[in-house]
């Protein structure tokens, strides 16, 4: 599992609920603040349209799992806990929640769009989900602005007379946030600031730490509890805001989700996480099959519970992350099984990246790729796209 999808938000918004949604974990749920201290890690799964059907065979998974088709790759996803504001100065869990935080690819910030709960976590009514959002990228953007100011001092100090580059100071600096200098550089030229640290005032730091944090920590923005009425009417307003076009947005219920796994394990549903809509297979009371009708509804409106959408666009969409499926030009399988492993990488991956992520010594050695697909040779350079199946010819 090579990447890692990040759960953040503040207290008693469902956070840990759509863990355990996602998972099927069993970690505390609880209307109060820090429910969780220490950040809960569990495998979920996104899902990629199987490759074995093309070519008339039946995968056999050495991860995760294959269900009608479709294949559920395991990522794994970290409920990162202590978010109240002021958490850049040290406030509620301040440090270890950056630092649990910064562990994480990509965030998924669960947000209570029911407007009941307030900034601290507490219980309330009419509170502006806007608040939250902006909140946890101001954050986000003060400790970025923070480890940046002391980058650019680190530039002041270390000037011996030799010429100095600001975006080599400012990729030491922040190299924990896997940026490089000519990304840095990019950054810096593109928000039209010089190259000397020295002519940048405090709006134009802001600027550049802003744009860093962006995309090294890109964020969706779940928006939970959404099967109620106040739900709706705040995120029908928040998502036709223009200040927050920068955004996407995930409607989603976790406690629908998980009440539809726990159904499906009963052998009460026939569901599969992801789907829009589901079968009730089992005898149920009138009652239980009131609320999952009301299940069904909601479904139907936002196109599933959100729970797995919010895991792929993350990955997928925002990240944009592509699936490769090692594969054989003579079929596809060996003697351990059919299409067993199918790789999560990141965009813009070659045949060279993909060898290297396979095995050290695989990319050492390598020849060239095989299209399984096309039986076209590929050379190292070669670009991958999502869902491509490759086979790699090494020496090794």
């Amino acid at each position: 599992m090579s990447y890692k999808i990040g759960l953040v938000g503040k207290p008693s918004v469902g956070k840990s609920s759509f863990f355990n949604a996602a998972t099927m974990n069993d970690v505390p749920e609880g209307a109060y603040p820090f429910t969780t201290i220490d950040p809960s890690i569990g495998e979920a799964y996104v899902r990629v349209e199987c490759a074995a059907p093309e070519f008339d065979e039946s995968c056999t998974p050495n991860v995760g799992y294959c269900d009608d088709g479709m294949r559920f790759v395991p990522v794994k996803l970290v409920d990162v806990a202590g978010l109240i504001p002021g958490a850049h100065e040290g406030k509620g869990l301040g440090n270890q929640f950056l630092t649990d935080l910064n562990e994480a690819d990509v965030l998924v910030h669960i947000v209570d769009f029911s407007g009941k709960t307030d900034i601290e976590g507490e219980a309330t009514e009419g509170h502006d989900p806007r608040d939250d959002i902006d909140f946890l990228e101001n954050e986000l953007d003060m400790w970025y602005l923070d480890i940046l100011e002391k980058g650019i001092e680190r530039h002041r100090s270390g000037y011996d007379g030799d010429e100095k580059h600001i975006e080599i100071d400012l990729a030491e600096q922040m190299s924990a946030f896997k940026t490089n200098k000519d990304e840095i550089k990019q950054i810096i030229l593109s928000l039209g600031l010089d190259l000397d640290p020295d002519t940048w005032e405090e709006e134009g730091r802001e600027a550049l730490a802003r744009e860093i944090r962006k995309r090294t920590k890109p964020i969706i923005i779940g928006a939970n509890k959404m099967d109620t009425p106040e739900a709706q009417a705040n995120f029908e307003a928040v998502t036709t805001d223009p200040d927050y076009e920068h955004l996407t947005f995930v409607p989603s219920s976790a406690h629908a989700e998980k009440a539809l796994k726990k159904a499906a394990d009963a052998g009460v549903v026939d569901y599969r996480p992801g789907d829009a809509d589901f079968d009730i297979v089992g005898d149920i009371s009138d009652e239980q099959e009131a609320g999952l009708e009301q299940i069904r509804e909601f479904m139907l409106q936002y196109d599933g519970t959100g729970v797995q959408a919010a895991l792929e666009r993350a990955l997928f969409d925002v990240m944009g992350a592509i699936a490769i499926f090692p594969g054989s030009a003579n079929g596809s399988k060996d003697e351990k099984g059919v299409f067993r492993d199918c790789f999560i990488l990141p965009e813009d991956s070659t045949t060279e990246d993909f060898a290297y992520h396979l095995h050290s010594d695989i990319g050492d050695g390598l020849l060239h790729g095989i299209d399984c697909r096309a039986k076209r040779q590929i050379g190292s350079g070669h670009d991958l796209s999502h869902r491509d199946v490759v086979e790699i010819v090494s020496t090794n």
